[in-house]
């Protein structure tokens, strides 16, 4: 009987991640690449794929282990040696239950559908609906440290949370960020009930997900939409749902503005094209082993690291009271996959060329479909840039990827009538819409930057200046 033992792979940065999740039993068939558990740390969560088919013989690990690259997860008996009826020589030992909190009895782990690894770049676990609570004592006594990660506890002390007060609902009563956030939305409802209460009837009062109260809202009305016609209901995609979490941290704790303005891209995109027809060329000639596609975005990746060195303040994070001015230029483009936006990141794109930057780009891409990335490939960014060339639109306001301070959007180029100072010609113009953090950054310093970035564009000759 061939035993095979599944490891933790590379996990990238993280020292140890915390097992939140099993997802296959004892006695269950898995396939190569199948997920079989999900680890999370401070920033980020995954799953860990098996890396060969068979049976699980034993599991080595439990809820809430902490693991690393290397650890083992759990035994398998090889495929090989299972008889055509599915079962192996010895029949395997019967699965233990897992005692999930707050349930009332033992329950199965769920194996999900896809396959694939999923990676995303912050975990943030759904909080339950808050209920009021009186206002916290700040002179009160705290006898016992909370358990919670350094992060968090940065997260509380931006927003005066005292955490004894907060009651944990990760593992090992673990205070998540959610659970500071559900804490100061239960304060708030406590001052604003007699507001809410005359505002909106009780027995709306309590909507999961969708409650403003924290901001001194009334409450997200409550809808039967079958008395309108016939509804569908699905569940939202894992990445969507925690990149929803993302963006409304961002939207509501970032003063976002946004400065619109076209560049003038027709020579660039003559040399674009000229460029890969020339790539073409040499290919059928033999002269190279491949034909590399040359996109806008890899010149606009160029032009905005030439952009972010004359203007540092866009390269640069809120640390407390401080700025911190990075001296590397790694950027992040959006990719829309199947499940979900993912945001790989070009690392070092002001030491590589056109071609490598391109070529980057697809592999990444792939890999973002495929549910491939690594939590390294997503992370470090300190721009981005969203676009929306290959659909359309004009403009619209992207949501600032935190800790960045700015994210610039394009949307799809279209040729315009512009005066020369003359006559009216033909000029290919390109939409940018830039989003920024008025905490670091001022209108000024913002129009400046779309200017410069847009001259760029117009005559990418500049890049060498």
């Amino acid at each position: 009987m061939a035993s095979i033992e599944i490891q933790v792979p590379d996990i990238g940065d993280f020292d140890e991640v915390t097992v939140i999740e099993l997802m296959v039993k004892i006695g269950d068939t898995v396939k190569a690449e199948q997920s079989l558990i999900t680890v999370e740390s401070d920033k980020a969560s995954m799953e860990i794929p098996s890396s060969h088919a068979g049976v699980v013989k034993e599991i080595k690990i439990k809820l809430g282990d902490k693991v690393k690259e290397g650890s083992l997860v759990l035994t398998l008996e090889s495929v090989d040696t299972i008889s055509p009826s599915g079962q192996s020589g010895t029949p395997p030992p019967q699965p233990s239950p897992l005692l999930v909190a707050g349930s009332k009895g033992p329950v199965a782990p769920v194996v999900p559908a896809q396959a694939a690894p999923v990676l995303v770049a912050v975990a943030v676990p759904v909080a339950a609906a808050a209920v009021a609570e009186a206002a916290h004592q700040p002179t009160a006594l705290a006898l016992n440290l909370p358990h919670a990660s350094p992060s968090v506890r940065k997260f509380a002390r931006e927003l005066g949370v005292p955490l004894g007060e907060v009651k944990g609902s990760g593992v090992k009563g673990r205070i998540t960020e959610a659970d500071v956030q559900a804490f100061t939305r239960a304060v708030m409802i406590g001052a604003t009930k007699t507001l809410a209460a005359s505002a909106q009837p009780a027995s709306a009062a309590a909507v999961s997900g969708n409650d403003g109260a924290g901001l001194g809202l009334i409450p997200w009305p409550v809808v039967d939409f079958t008395k309108f016609g016939p509804v569908e209901r699905k569940d939202r995609p894992r990445i969507k749902k925690i990149s929803a979490a993302n963006l409304h941290r961002n939207w509501v704790m970032i003063p976002h503005v946004t400065n619109h303005d076209d560049a003038d891209i027709t020579d660039l995109e003559a040399f674009r094209v000229a460029t890969n027809l020339e790539s073409e060329k040499s290919a059928k000639s033999g002269n190279n082993a491949g034909v590399v596609k040359v996109t806008m975005l890899a010149f606009l990746i160029k032009a905005c690291v030439a952009a972010l060195k004359k203007f540092p303040e866009f390269n640069s994070s809120i640390d407390g009271d401080q700025l911190v001015y990075k001296q590397y230029f790694h950027i992040g483009f959006a990719a829309d996959t199947p499940n979900g936006l993912m945001v790989p990141v070009i690392k070092d794109a002001d030491k590589k060329g056109i071609f490598q930057i391109s070529t980057e780009m697809g592999e990444l891409a792939k890999k973002a479909r495929d549910g491939k990335l690594s939590p390294g490939e997503m992370s470090g960014a300190c721009f981005t840039i969203s676009s929306l060339g290959g659909i359309g639109g004009r403009y619209f306001t992207p949501i600032i990827n935190a800790p960045e301070v700015a994210i610039l959007g394009v949307c799809k180029s279209q040729m315009e009538p512009v005066w020369d100072g003359k006559a009216f010609v033909p000029r290919l113009m390109l939409p940018l819409s830039l989003s920024w953090d008025h905490r670091v950054i001022d209108g000024a310093g913002a129009a400046r930057f779309n200017v410069y970035l847009a001259q760029i564009l117009g005559d990418f000759r500049r890049v060498l200046l």
